[in-house]
């Protein structure tokens, strides 16, 4: 397993939310697997810079790519480059310390914030955003985050999303957790959650069950009592963006309204009059993802995906014999961690049926590599060497009361590898 960065566990590690430990408890399974006889972790290797993929396929039979889709889509709208208009990934990277985003710097300073989207990550972002900082102090959000939040001044977040009620991306156990958190009103008007005729037949679908629990959620948001809180989370629907307005920063965004059109589990929101100026102070874009090229493997532009069939990787119409994909860089950025282990399973189920078919060249493996990376002075992090860090990042979190502290530099992550005993 090869990783850019030295510590192994991807979105687990930079992705998942802090106050989400039960999710991280996958990485224990992982770790049981990097433990066995056979397994090695090459980390702080990248490909296309630190290593070739022709170097990779010379080293091994069989290679499999699974990079995910770490760019944001954007918006395409007027105004998207204005300071304070960021992207969801800034922040979720920055708050979980990935070295990529250490460096940002968020304004808080104002009361009003826009998320744009209804996924998951946009539920991230205002769940941490509302959420008191005493309650954060107790999980593994990085010190410098918990610095920032703790002068925050938002009141007010608003949760836009393009579609209906009935088609909100939020899991219902996600979205529910936005009604439960101290000193903040999760709000919804309940107009906005009558339904057109579309929508009303995708509840009724058997396939819809989730959808089903989320307008049951929202319409408790609804019916709630009006309390004073500190905070506020306010679902709006049917609203696309059109420009980001402000004379040197974010001060509104304009929002067109929409209706929905198409059949069942096919309505698109199209876009009509009159518009609307919502004012606020910061915008966060979470609108989706696209995967990025990798050197010496074929890439649609247009989808931001590895072309493949059945997890094979294609050049035209012809796979690259033992070159394999499968994740969002094989299929596009939808579902969560148990849809991706369902569409890794029919990748495997595509390389057994390969495997007659390889020729059994000798091929040095993860020592071919070892002597490939030593003539370029590359510094490999194995997974002893990861142990290391995470043993140092625990230790630098109990004094705080928090499972660990994380090293957010690459170079502190080798540094901590060599203060450690050996």
């Amino acid at each position: 397993m090869l990783d850019r960065l030295p510590t192994p566990f991807g979105l687990v590690r930079g992705g998942v939310a802090p106050d989400h430990p039960k999710i991280k408890q996958v990485s224990l399974t992982y770790d049981k697997i990097a433990r066995s006889p056979g397994f090695a972790f090459f980390g702080n290797v990248e490909i296309g810079r630190t290593l070739t993929i022709e170097q990779l396929r010379g080293a091994y039979h069989i290679v499999v790519l699974a990079c995910g889709a770490s760019a944001d889509r954007r918006l395409g709208i007027p105004g998207e480059d204005l300071p304070n208009s960021r992207t969801a990934t800034e922040l979720v990277g920055w708050y979980n310390g990935h070295p990529d985003y250490r460096d940002r710097t968020f304004d808080l300073s104002g009361e009003r914030v826009a998320i744009i989207g209804q996924g998951n990550v946009a539920g991230d972002v205002a769940r941490i955003l509302a959420t008191p900082v005493d309650e954060l102090r107790r999980t593994d959000i990085t010190e410098h985050a918990l610095a920032a939040l703790a002068q925050s001044r938002i009141r007010e977040i608003f949760v836009i999303g393009r579609r209906g009620p009935a088609q909100v991306k939020l899991t219902p156990v996600e979205l529910k957790e936005l009604g439960h958190i101290r000193d903040c009103a999760a709000v919804v008007d309940g107009k906005d959650l009558e339904l057109n005729a579309a929508s009303t037949s995708e509840i009724a679908d058997p396939r819809s069950d989730e959808a089903k629990k989320n307008l049951g959620i929202l319409r408790s948001f609804a019916e709630a009592i009006a309390t004073s809180r500190h905070r506020r989370i306010v679902f709006r629907f049917l609203e696309t963006p059109v420009k980001i307005n402000g004379a040197g920063k974010v001060q509104s965004v304009t929002l067109a309204q929409n209706r929905l059109e198409g059949p069942p589990f096919a309505q698109t929101a199209v876009a009509t009059s009159p518009l609307l100026e919502l004012p606020c102070d910061i915008v966060f874009r979470s609108v989706g993802y696209k995967g990025i090229p990798l050197p010496g493997v074929g890439f649609d532009d247009r989808t931001g995906v590895i072309p493949n069939r059945r997890g094979r990787c294609l050049v035209g119409d012809d796979p690259m014999p033992g070159l394999y994909v499968t994740g969002w860089i094989k299929r596009g950025p939808s579902g969560i961690i148990g849809t991706n282990r369902a569409d890794s399973v029919e990748t495997v189920a595509s390389i057994l049926e390969d495997l007659p078919k390889i020729r059994a060249m000798p091929k040095p493996g993860a020592a071919g590599l070892r002597d490939a990376l030593a003539t370029q002075g590359a510094r490999i992090v194995g997974y002893g060497e990861w142990q290391k860090i995470d043993a140092a990042e625990r230790a630098r979190g109990q004094p705080l009361g928090k499972p660990r502290e994380k090293f957010t530099v690459v170079p502190e992550m080798i540094a901590a590898i060599d203060a450690a005993a050996p």
